[in-house]
């Protein structure tokens, strides 16, 4: 299970959204989060989706890569899915009644509604870590919060942090796994048992984790200032961010379908109202 997570973990390619400026790739999904919570009727959701697989085509990345970073995420949208099915209440006549639960439409609406926009934006996110190095991406945000310098605000170091815990995520999966068949091998019952004999047996696998990851920061710490590593005041970059004319036709294209999409809001009736 938690090899299935993907967060955080690059893939590397030379397609056209490999190559794509960064900061393009970053501000792109912020606009697609957004258009996913302003298009809530079914043409802009499946435009929504369609571009999305598009988006996924082009990066040439596979299908399981899409379902793995789907997978850890299905108990949650499951579960309020199932909240706003039974607790959203409408007008009418419900749907089906037992006990003291009532499923009207407007509930099935919220459900879907729900489901399909958690999924695609965690998609829609993973394709930006999928296509974009945890450097480059640091790179990226500090330069687009450069201006917040002017008011004395650590931009680097908040850039830095982000990028780093991102980072750590698949090293410290990877670590759990480890622990957790370490433990297994010694007899631990990690998958059987009642829920709080289940919730006792994490210990043993907290406190190794814990411990890990503090000895990991430290180390990283110490390597930084080995390297006389000052923040991001005169620091010169192997890679400069530059726009081009590649980024330029791909913004286009980006924004042409952001914008129809966003339009079918104006014309479609919605699922929720």
């Amino acid at each position: 299970m938690l090899k299935d997570i993907t967060i955080g973990q690059y893939y590397p390619g030379r397609s056209v959204i490999h190559r794509c400026d960064p900061r393009l790739k970053l501000i792109a999904t912020i606009a697609y989060i957004v258009v996913l919570f302003v298009a809530a009727n079914p043409l802009g959701i499946a435009l929504s989706l369609l571009l999305l697989a598009a988006l996924y085509r082009v990066a040439r990345i596979p299908g399981k890569m899409i379902l793995r970073s789907l997978k850890p995420i299905v108990p949650i949208v499951i579960f309020t899915a199932l909240l706003n099915l039974f607790f959203v209440t409408g007008k009418g006549e419900p749907l089906v009644h037992f006990w003291v639960f009532s499923i009207y439409a407007e509930g099935v609406r919220y459900a879907i509604l729900l489901a399909v926009r958690v999924c695609a934006l965690i998609a829609g996110t993973s394709l930006l870590t999928y296509t974009t190095s945890p450097i480059v991406l640091t790179d990226a945000i500090e330069n687009l919060l450069r201006p917040l310098n002017r008011v004395h605000f650590p931009v680097h170091e908040l850039a830095m942090m982000m990028t780093i815990a991102l980072r750590f995520i698949p090293t410290l999966i990877e670590e759990t796994e480890k622990i957790m068949n370490a433990q297994k091998a010694r007899g631990a019952m990690l998958d059987t048992g009642k829920f709080t004999q289940r919730i006792k047996a994490l210990v043993p696998i907290l406190i190794p984790l814990f411990i890990s990851a503090f000895r990991r920061a430290d180390e990283l710490a110490m390597a930084m200032e080995c390297r006389c590593y000052h923040g991001g005041e005169g620091r010169t970059r192997l890679k400069q961010l530059r726009f081009t004319a590649t980024d330029a036709r791909c913004a286009v294209v980006l924004a042409v379908a952001l914008a129809v999409i966003v339009s079918t809001h104006f014309f479609v009736p919605g699922l929720v109202s």
